[in-house]
């Protein structure tokens, strides 16, 4: 199993910035790629970034590209997700999840951490 721990959300205004981080722990060595989501009040969730773990090759939503960047530091196991130029629409309950080798889907999901951006 993989345990995901998501911190740093918060309380900030639009066009403010915030990084979150996602510590991994656990059977690490079974993530191929790890990716943040996004679930908004009355929304599904979305897909916001994703990282292959060991070769870092990024994928973004068309609604985050150019305002945020995945990274990932695989050596303390600690996924990240800078964001910048945050809007009220990127208000939501941000979560983690790995990926497997092998697998199409994120099976591991972190407990999310609230991001809240005020106009």
């Amino acid at each position: 199993q993989v345990q995901l721990v998501e911190s740093g959300g918060g309380l900030v205004q639009a066009g403010d910035s915030l990084r979150l981080s996602c510590a991994a722990s656990g059977r690490t060595y079974t993530i191929d790629s790890m990716g943040w989501f996004r679930q908004a009040p009355g929304l599904e969730r979305e897909f916001v970034a994703s990282v292959t773990w060991f070769s870092g090759r990024t994928s973004y939503a068309d609604s985050v590209k150019g305002r945020f960047t995945i990274s990932r530091d695989y050596v303390k196991n600690t996924l990240y997700l800078q964001m910048h130029s945050l809007k009220p629409d990127d208000t939501a309950v941000y979560y983690c999840a790995r990926r497997a080798s092998g697998s199409t889907d994120y099976d591991y999901w972190g407990q999310g951490t609230q991001v809240t951006v005020s106009s």
